[in-house]
């Protein structure tokens, strides 16, 4: 049976359970709830195994904190000797407007500690889809941005992004990046170049930025 690791980045902890910054585990904890599985306490994260029409499903939320996700991701990847392509990272992305999703098949880290982490440790040839939570903070204040919950406005566009974040994981276990990435990708933003706002949320093909860089988890 083929095996697949599905890990969505946070911070484990009630403090941090609906803050931007634990996006990631937001889509985990829907997908699973959605699939009637729970999660298990244990070594490096939080897991739940299911089955996808033959394929066998990891979801894993790393209980390292942010900045060491890398440890669980390869851990799990060795313990279930699963290969690195079938891999998908979820995680919070400021450079994107918030609910908005990019898939990608591989690439830099950017200044997202835990995607940073994970790099260090296996590289960059994996996918993983960005969530975006905007940018809409003074100068200074991006950790507390980060470690902030949603607005009410925000978490509508981010409960729409989590619906839709569950079908991209299923399209990319059944049909691979490649084709996920064109089925969703193309439903791009519709901007306007007079002010360079969204004209509302979905998945975008394009991305000037790379995520988070915080000092704590």
């Amino acid at each position: 049976m083929d095996k697949y690791l599905i890990v969505g980045l946070g911070n484990p902890g009630a403090e941090y359970a609906q803050t931007r910054h634990n996006t990631g585990y937001m889509v985990l904890d829907a997908f699973a709830k959605a699939s009637n599985i729970v999660f298990d306490d244990k070594r490096y994260g939080y897991v739940a195994e299911m089955s996808l029409k033959g394929r066998k499903l990891f979801l894993l939320k790393p209980t390292t904190y942010m900045n060491l996700s890398g440890n669980a991701v390869r851990y799990w990847l060795n313990k279930e000797n699963i290969d690195e392509s079938r891999l998908l990272v979820i995680v919070d992305d400021l450079a994107l407007p918030v609910g908005t999703l990019r898939l990608k098949a591989n690439g830099s880290a950017g200044s997202h500690n835990g995607l940073g982490h994970i790099q260090q440790l296996i590289g960059q040839q994996y996918a993983r889809l960005r969530v975006g939570i905007g940018s809409d903070f003074a100068r200074g204040a991006q950790i507390d941005f980060v470690l902030g919950e949603f607005t009410p406005e925000e978490k509508t566009l981010i409960d729409e992004a989590i619906a839709t974040a569950q079908d991209i994981i299923r399209s990319f276990v059944l049909a691979g990046v490649n084709i996920t990435m064109n089925q969703f990708n193309k439903r791009r933003i519709a901007a306007t170049k007079e002010t360079g706002k969204t004209g509302d949320s979905g998945i975008s093909g394009e991305s000037g930025g790379s995520g988070i860089s915080t000092k704590k988890p």
